[in-house]
Order: C-alpha cells, then sequence, then structure tokens
C-alpha cells in the first residue's frame, strides 16, 4: 500500500512510519520541520526510514496547496494518514489564528486533494482534548463535544467536522482517531512526561500545575501505533473513535512513577491550574476494541520505566 503520513517526523508520525516501512508499505512523509522545538530532533526521529528506498521525504507545508499539488501529481496515494498540526493547548491560546490556519485550512486542503485525486481512504488525528471538562468518564464518542475550552480543542472538533462533510459528500472513508495523551519514545521536549524526566534528572524543579491533582490517560505509543494500524486496514465509512489506555492516574502519581523509574527525587514547585488545561481524561475504548481489536497492553507502571530506559539511551 503507498501511504502519505503528514507530520511524518513528529513524535507519532515518526514511529508510525518506521512501523509501515517495516511491514513493507510504500511511505511518504510531510513535514515542515517547524521551530516549535529543535528540528535537529525531528531529523533524527526520521533517520530510521531514510534508509528505505520505499520512503520519500518532503520538507512542506500542508497549508502550501501548490506544494501539496506538486506532491500528489508524483505518487498515487491509497490513504492519507492526517497526524500534521499545530500541537498543544497552552500555546493555542497565544496563537489562535496559527492553529486554526495549519490545523483547519491545513486539513481541507488534504480533504479537497484526495476528492479530486479519488482517494477514498483517509484518517484524521483528533485528540481527546475535544472533550473539555466532561462530567460523564469514561469518555465516551457519543458524549457532546460542543464546549472546547483551548483554541487547540476547538480546531479538532472543527476537524472532525470537516472530516464529516467530505464523507457525506465525496464518499471518502474517514476515520478520525482521537488520541488520549500519547508517550515513549520521541515524545516531544516539551511534553509532560519528557519534561518532567528531564528536570528530575537534571535536578531542577518542575512545574506540577492543578497542585498535581489533574488525570490523565497516558497511552504508549505502541498501543496508539496498533490502533492507528488498524484503522489504515479497516477504515470504511465515517467513524470517530477513542484511542486510550482507558485507565487514569493523577500528575502527582506519574511524577512518582518517573522518580522511581530514575532513581531520584523531584522538587516539585507547585502552581495552580493553567488556562485551556483540562481536569481529567479517561477513554471510553469499546468502540476501538469493537471496530479496531484495539487491545493496549502498556501500563503506566511498564510505559513509564520504558520511556526513561529510552531518555537515558538518547542522553548517552
Amino acid at each position: 500500500m503507498k501511504i502519505l503520513v503528514t507530520g511524518g517526523a513528529g513524535f507519532i508520525g515518526s514511529n508510525l512510519i518506521d512501523m509501515l516501512l517495516k511491514r513493507n508499505h510504500e511511505v511518504a512523509a510531510v513535514d515542515n520541520f517547524t521551530n516549535f522545538y529543535d528540528p535537529k530532533i525531528k531529523g533524527n526521529n526520521i533517520k530510521n526510514a531514510s534508509d528505505y528506498d520505499s520512503f520519500k521525504l518532503y520538507r512542506t507545508d500542508i497549508t502550501d496547496r501548490d506544494s501539496l499539488d506538486y506532491l500528489f501529481n508524483k505518487h498515487d496515494f491509497e490513504i492519507i494518514v492526517h497526524l500534521a498540526a499545530k500541537a498543544g493547548v497552552r500555546p493555542s491560546i497565544e496563537d489562535p489564528v496559527g492553529y486554526s490556519k495549519t490545523n483547519i485550512q491545513g486539513t481541507i486542503n488534504l480533504l479537497e486533494i484526495a476528492k479530486e485525486k479519488k482517494i477514498n481512504k483517509f484518517i484524521f488525528a483528533s485528540s481527546s482534548s475535544v472533550y473539555g471538562n466532561n462530567k460523564k468518564v469514561p469518555f465516551s464518542e457519543d458524549d457532546n463535544v460542543d464546549f472546547p475550552i483551548s483554541p487547540y480543542a476547538a480546531t479538532k472538533k472543527a476537524g472532525e467536522l470537516i472530516c464529516y462533510n467530505y464523507h457525506h459528500l465525496y464518499n471518502i472513508n474517514i476515520f478520525s482517531l482521537r488520541f488520549f495523551t500519547v508517550y515513549g519514545p520521541r515524545q516531544r521536549p516539551e511534553m509532560a512526561i519528557h519534561k518532567f524526566t528531564r528536570l528530575i534528572d537534571n535536578g531542577k524543579p518542575i512545574p506540577v500545575f492543578g497542585e498535581g491533582k489533574p488525570k490523565r490517560d497516558f497511552t504508549y505509543i505502541t498501543d496508539i501505533l496498533d490502533g492507528i494500524y488498524s484503522a489504515i486496514e479497516r477504515v470504511s465509512g465515517f467513524e470517530i473513535i477513542n484511542l486510550g489506555e482507558s485507565q487514569t492516574i493523577n500528575v502527582n502519581q506519574l511524577i512518582n512513577e518517573i522518580e522511581q523509574a530514575l532513581g531520584k527525587t523531584a522538587i516539585r514547585n507547585i502552581l495552580p491550574m493553567q488556562p485551556g488545561d483540562v481536569i481529567k481524561t479517561y477513554a471510553d475504548i469499546s468502540k476501538a476494541k469493537r471496530l479496531l481489536d484495539y487491545n493496549p497492553s502498556i501500563n503506566i507502571e511498564t510505559g513509564i520505566k520504558q520511556f526513561v530506559e529510552w531518555y537515558r539511551e538518547q542522553k548517552g
């Protein structure tokens, strides 16, 4: 299968591409190597993939329609896996226009090309952030998500709506996957687990927002990859599907796990909640189990140990 992965040099994208190449798929990646974090990290992420003749990397932006047209004229893709986005809840509050341009207009660009090129399979990376401060737990795909509390979350909800629109009008098969707090090797450096690990290891204070009480459904990267790959194989019609671990721990418990894995004690800087942050995420994954045979297997204790092992290897 010939597959386009947007955001292909990022955390989830690069890990997915490694999996696809090992399973003998042809893959092209689009990534703009933004300076949101050090572009060298993305270069390292994609290093393994570059050894494959069946892999091509295009350094371009999904908002650049001319560049996308050039790419799609060179390749006959069978499916688009759209992971590219401006990421992060807090930065989106500072740059709502930029988030709207990339996450909404960029998604429309790809769907327009899918329509024109008759590519009828599309995977869209959504986010658990669309649930906002949903009071009902665990979060189900049938829950009302009309109350996002950050521009990032709003753009992901908009992306889901646009995807449904293109499915309805042009019969494109689309699965919208709501990821729940993904972590593991290659996680972005500003994300909590990576940031906490680095700061604790270096003996520096860690910012603990909301007094460490917010709960998250942390999902290990290999479980997410299994869900995405199953979606690639099975995408049909239009579905919104949660991909999480369906287990929650609070931030204080998370820090305890990192401390144990590192063998070091955190210096905790207790702070109030940040604007845009939700109190809890918790995935109902019954639909994913039914449609994707999704069966996450890495609990937080194991996942943190594996992440710390990777961190130490990278650190040298």
